[in-house]
């Protein structure tokens, strides 16, 4: 989704900073932005060392002399299965990428959007950041971070002129089990391709950005993050239960 969102901001003719710690990832974007790679600046980043992601804010005003807006989309989930059964070691990198990544981000930009005429923050939640998915305890528990944290960030700025935006996407079609680290198994695959009916990368990105566009507090990503947020505020239970029962096929036991 990451690449999509580039692509999408330099076809609005937007000059776009892009980091990964993935070198080749970053590339493959490159050749796809085509007569639109003087607007493009790769960096390798691992967004977990606080250090770096302070060094990148220099290097992207370096770049292009200032920055406007950051879109923290990077994020992993975690192995299927339940917390019981889950290292601290995956516990921690789950948070650490997800919501620490996230805040040094936010830390290490905001000081200079707010010295911007207009600016904006997107921080990138999950459906499972207000809805519980078993087998993904402490990914929802690193998106609900990641939600609660942007929501009082757009309380803190509101009389500034940054404005802070909140998605939850829903089943988008990412490789982000891949990225993970995570292999799962083909009964496990197919269970979770009947349970979700994803929604394209592209159409995702474009619905993020016309959200920013809009000004909008939160943006919910697809026809199931959509109806889950309802269902849920209707009836947390029922709507667990739901979720749990088409969820069932890829959590290891």
């Amino acid at each position: 989704m990451s690449r999509e969102l580039v692509l999408h901001l330099l076809s609005k003719n937007a000059k776009v900073v892009t980091v990964d710690i993935n070198e080749s990832a970053l590339q493959e974007t490159v050749s796809l932005a085509t007569s639109k790679k003087d607007s493009l600046k790769t960096f390798v980043v691992d967004i977990t060392n606080k250090t770096a992601v302070e060094q990148l804010l220099k290097n992207a005003v370096d770049t292009f002399g200032f920055v406007d807006g950051i879109i923290n989309n990077a994020g992993i989930i975690q192995p299927f299965i339940k917390v019981n059964d889950l290292s601290y070691e995956a516990i921690e990198r789950v948070m650490n990428i997800n919501f620490y990544g996230t805040l040094y981000m936010v830390k290490s930009f905001l000081p200079h959007l707010l010295t911007r005429p207009e600016a904006h923050i997107v921080n990138i939640s999950s459906m499972g950041g207000f809805l519980p998915v078993p087998g993904q305890t402490i990914y929802g528990a690193s998106k609900a971070a990641v939600k609660l944290f942007t929501e009082g960030l757009h309380s803190e700025l509101a009389n500034t002129n940054v404005k802070v935006t909140v998605v939850f996407p829903g089943a988008v079609n990412t490789n982000i089990t891949k990225n993970s680290g995570l292999n799962t198994s083909a009964s496990a695959s197919s269970a979770e391709n009947k349970s979700m009916q994803t929604l394209s990368a592209g159409k995702a990105a474009q619905i993020i950005i016309d959200g920013i566009e809009n000004d909008r507090y939160r943006v919910l990503v697809g026809k199931d993050a959509r109806f889950m947020d309802r269902f849920y505020r209707l009836n947390p239970k029922i709507a667990t239960k739901l979720i749990s029962k088409k969820m069932k096929g890829l959590l290891s036991n």
